[in-house]
């Protein structure tokens, strides 16, 4: 059983007053963080893998969020580095945080229970 991979899971209501293109800017934003993220010693990006889109369950239970994506890290270290230091995610932060209204992180450990 695998215990790397740490999964930082962020779901977003984004504001009802955006525009389709806001919409897709601010998704392509997040999904860009992929390859803008570096590594502050080696300038290499550290994100495993990163996913997301617009909400589609049938099960009603979104809470009214919209917009979900996962991001993938070998580590908390680069995990923690992403969400406290990362010039690339701050930028998005900053640019993006007007354009929802809700926001909520998960974050685990793949195979720790």
């Amino acid at each position: 059983m695998t215990t790397t991979g740490v999964m930082h899971l962020v779901l977003f209501k984004l504001k009802d007053s955006l525009t389709e293109e806001q919409v897709k800017e601010f998704c392509d934003d997040m999904l860009a963080l992929k390859s803008l993220c570096v590594h502050h010693e080696t300038r290499e990006p550290y994100i495993i893998n990163s996913s997301g889109g617009r909400d589609n369950s049938p099960e009603g239970a979104q809470g009214g969020f919209t917009h979900g994506f996962v991001v993938e890290f070998s580590n908390e270290e680069q995990r923690d580095y992403y969400v406290f230091k990362d010039p690339a995610h701050q930028a998005f932060v900053k640019k993006n945080s007007p354009r929802f209204d809700d926001v909520r992180v998960l974050d685990y450990t793949k195979s720790v229970y």
